[in-house]
């Protein structure tokens, strides 16, 4: 199957790509001071699902269409943008409720249940521009083709850059919703973080639409 040199090659690759901060990350800090904890760790968990699911993708040949196609690749970059920007417009709607969630009595904005914030993570996860060229350019370049079954060294060499990212997210998420919990003194700063998150969002929406196709 995979042989461990090029488990390991993969595994040292798949950590210099995912420790540099990309759409992911900074979707994950952006629900963090938005919404705190849980959410944080559930859009982490539904982020490294919806990167999973294009490693799926490859390892059926559908990938490789949409990094080739430009048509394809724009849509779902810009699919992904969109809906960062939409998320960011709701935490910053909302931004007035975070003190009353912070302490209990309310949720911050309309009630979203974990399975609807663990979607909310896959669908960026799924369309993030990064991920995209990453599993369809470089995890190809690690399948040992004379082994044969190479969608199934595909998917287990796909699990390696899905656990480190699980880890790392989930980390950032609890960093960045910590100090919301310090914010949380107050109900202006709490606002403040909030609208940050929302910002954050919005902004990271709009770098992934207008961020050329990466060659």
């Amino acid at each position: 199957m995979v042989s461990t040199d090029r488990l390991l090659a993969f595994a040292a690759m798949s950590l210099l790509v995912v420790m540099i901060p990309g759409p992911s990350v900074l979707f994950v800090i952006g629900r963090a001071l938005a919404h705190g904890r849980r959410t944080a760790v559930a859009t982490a968990i539904g982020n490294v699902f919806g990167s999973y699911l294009l490693v799926v993708a490859v390892a059926v040949g559908i990938g490789s269409l949409v990094e080739r196609s430009v048509a394809v690749y724009t849509a779902v970059k810009l699919a992904g943008a969109a809906y960062l920007v939409f998320l960011g417009v709701q935490a910053l709607r909302h931004r007035g409720q975070l003190k009353a969630s912070a302490i209990g009595t309310e949720p911050a904005g309309p009630a979203r249940g974990d399975v609807r914030t663990v979607l909310d993570g896959a669908l960026v996860g799924v369309t993030n521009p990064k991920g995209v060229v990453f599993f369809a350019a470089v995890l190809p370049q690690f399948v040992d083709h004379a082994a044969g079954q190479v969608p199934l060294q595909m998917l287990l060499l796909g699990l390696v850059p899905i656990s480190i990212g699980l880890v790392t997210d989930t980390l950032w998420g609890l960093t960045a919703s910590a100090a919301r919990t310090w914010f949380a003194g107050s109900d202006r700063r709490l606002s403040l973080i909030g609208g940050a998150g929302g910002f954050t969002m919005i902004g990271l929406g709009v770098t992934v639409a207008v961020t050329g196709r990466a060659e």
